[in-house]
């Protein structure tokens, strides 16, 4: 079955009622207290694999793709994150590296259908993309929507599968904190690997309350990355200690150089 054929029906995991139970469930079980995370050492190889070395203005040239693949090569990032047009051309850059091209999909809005989000991630895949950072369709989330929200996940998870990773971005600024753990809750069932913070492009980036949030009521198998606003090596490390293993930021450079 490809995503342009993904049947609905097959992705109304849970009913309403059941959602609910999962999401109330969740916040119930929160914490009063939140455990506090060992960052890698800085500097060292392991930390630059936290970072997803990102360039997603839509005014980007060849010539700064071009230097965003040497940066990361140099500071051998875990990937280079880009909108859709250009993973081929990175993919091309970065082929005799370890370094993934992850593709933003649905960016930065969330809201378009869910066949333009398969068709986008399909697309990406088969250039040569190893991670896919999705938008959430976060309107629907705050109306509660879930069993839809659900559906526009599997449906890029289908055409995407391991061992693509596949992260979903909740755009956590449009949120409230029951919204963001159902976001995780939703994003969990739908087999995602990562739930991120935020596209860097509405408003309030990454907080160190709301990685925590989230590290705390996704399972051990999922994971958080943190994105914008995290530009120095401070704010870095207090994401990591809240819980992230990513970070998305275009000033990899600068926090490598703040690392040493």
């Amino acid at each position: 079955i490809t995503g342009l054929e993904f049947d609905i029906n097959m992705t109304n995991r849970y009913t309403q009622s059941e959602w609910r139970t999962i999401i109330d469930a969740a916040e119930r079980d929160l914490p009063n207290t939140f455990p506090e995370h060992k960052a890698p050492i800085l500097g060292s190889p392991d930390f630059a694999k936290c970072i997803d070395h990102t360039l997603l203005k839509l005014d980007t040239t060849t010539e700064q793709i071009d230097d965003l693949c040497e940066e990361a090569r140099r500071h051998a990032f875990q990937s280079v994150c880009v909108r859709s047009k250009w993973v081929e051309h990175a993919v091309q850059q970065l082929s005799r590296t370890s370094i993934a091209v992850a593709c933003v999909v649905g960016f930065p809005e969330g809201t378009y259908s869910m066949s333009e989000k398969v068709k986008e991630a399909s697309n990406a895949v088969a250039a040569g993309a190893l991670e896919l950072d999705m938008v959430l369709n976060y309107p629907l989330l705050k109306q509660q929507k879930y069993s839809q929200v659900y559906t526009d996940i599997a449906a890029v998870r289908n055409v995407a599968p391991h061992p693509i990773l596949l992260k979903v971005i909740l755009e956590t600024s449009k949120l409230s904190q029951f919204d963001i753990i159902a976001g995780c809750k939703v994003a969990e069932a739908a087999n995602a690997d990562f739930v991120k913070t935020s596209t860097g492009f509405g408003g309030q980036g990454a907080t160190v309350e709301n990685v925590r949030l989230m590290k705390s009521v996704i399972g051990p198998h999922m994971k958080v990355k943190a994105s914008g606003g995290v530009k120095t090596v401070n704010e870095c490390v207090a994401m990591m200690e809240a819980g992230a293993t990513r970070i998305g930021t275009s000033n990899g450079v600068w926090i490598m150089k703040e690392a040493q």
